[in-house]
């Protein structure tokens, strides 16, 4: 079989609406997926809107087409891929061996096109609750359902639609088919004691070794019971402790208000978007406890990397983010409401030793390298294109 004909020399084409500088969970997926899978030698490119006053830098090739911003969803943006003739121009001489979509809006559907025409396999990653994002945004059912026709119809044209984790196939079911399971990993997954490098973390961000830590990392929004947590810590003002939150989202603001209006301003900070990783790895590793309520996440990746530096989360029983937390030895499990997470955290800052234990625990049953992950992504993309070759 020459080069020219291979499948596997031919080029992945890895499709999402967010990329750098959009931190979010997905955006970090697309970005290791891309960054392992170069690593292993797989041709693979990035295809994602443009970001203003934004320059790439990363060691494989990012191709990005016109966009504007989004209102009320800042900072994403609305790609247009078929009116932006350089960005068609550079693209069209990619010889694509297999896509893969991790949106099923302007870049996935770029993705399909381009499935079709070079007769290619499309796998779709179903990363949302969808039906949850339209209700919110359009606050209107009908137009919500009609919306998710629109994506259900998408799904049902890829070749293979994966999940990041067993439990979102019930969400999946609720559209009306299954998912391939291909898990999340974590870039801060490694053997070094952690002990050191939690300790030098607290050092380095002027945290005293007693003062008792809580981190929330993603987006400043109220699905993710934001306002819980906040209203959990007006339970605890007699606790010395630091809340610390990272990220933005359209609640930032009122999120900032709330605290000021409970007295909390000594007590919680708002640190913004965290772009270097390894600064944000230093209050990962700070960190006590990651306090993550949200009910509308699938698989979380902040839980993942708060794990990989042995620091557990709190999370929602019976939510799609806890599937794999068992309470008590890799995680701890509350009701929904802020009574419960306040309870949880009164109970738990006087048993250092088990909140130590939890971690260690979560470290080796939560947290997984984005390298290993990526071993089993590109045998089945290997698979996939194969399969079409022969065919």
């Amino acid at each position: 079989m020459t080069p020219d004909h291979n499948p596997i020399m031919k080029t992945v084409g890895i499709f999402n609406d967010s990329f750098p500088p959009i931190m979010d969970g997905v955006s970090l997926t697309v970005q290791n997926y891309a960054y392992w899978l170069q690593k292993k030698n797989q041709p693979v490119c990035v295809i994602t809107p443009k970001s203003p006053d934004y320059e790439d830098e990363e060691p494989y090739p990012v191709y990005r087409y016109s966009s504007i911003p989004i209102i009320g969803r800042k900072p994403y943006r609305l790609g247009f891929p078929n009116i932006d003739i350089s960005f068609k121009s550079e693209i069209e001489h990619i010889s694509f061996g297999l896509v893969h979509a991790h949106c099923p809006f302007t870049s996935g559907l770029l993705a399909l096109q381009i499935a079709r025409e070079h007769k290619i396999p499309l796998v779709a990653t179903f990363h949302s609750k969808y039906r949850d994002d339209f209700e919110r945004s359009f606050h209107n059912k009908n137009l919500a359902k009609l919306m998710l026709k629109e994506i259900i119809w998408f799904y049902e044209k890829a070749d293979e639609v994966w999940i990041p984790q067993a439990a979102v196939e019930e969400t999946l079911r609720e559209y009306g088919y299954k998912g391939k399971v291909m898990d999340n990993g974590s870039d801060y997954s490694n053997s070094m004691p952690i002990v050191p490098i939690k300790k030098q973390a607290r050092i380095e961000l002027k945290i005293t070794e007693t003062e008792f830590v809580f981190l929330f990392v993603g987006q400043h929004i109220w699905e993710k019971n934001t306002r819980m947590i906040i209203e959990s810590l007006a339970l605890l003002k007699d606790i010395h402790f630091k809340m610390f939150f990272i990220g933005t989202g359209y609640a930032k603001d009122d999120l900032m208000q709330l605290v000021n209006d409970l007295g909390l301003d000594s007590k919680v900070e708002f640190l913004g978007v965290i772009y270097n990783r390894d600064e944000l790895k230093k209050y990962y590793a700070a960190a006590n406890l990651f306090l993550f309520p949200s009910i509308y996440d699938n698989a979380p990746l902040v839980v993942r990397e708060a794990a990989a530096l042995h620091t557990p989360a709190i999370l929602v029983n019976g939510s799609t983010a806890a599937e794999k937390v068992i309470d008590n030895f890799n995680g701890f499990l509350i009701e929904n409401s802020a009574e419960s997470l306040a309870l949880k955290i009164r109970e738990l800052s006087i048993l250092p030793k088990l909140i130590e234990e939890t971690g260690q625990n979560a470290a080796h049953t939560i947290a997984r390298s984005w390298e290993s992950v990526t071993d089993e992504v590109l045998g089945r993309y290997k698979m996939l294109m194969e399969r079409t070759w022969k065919r």
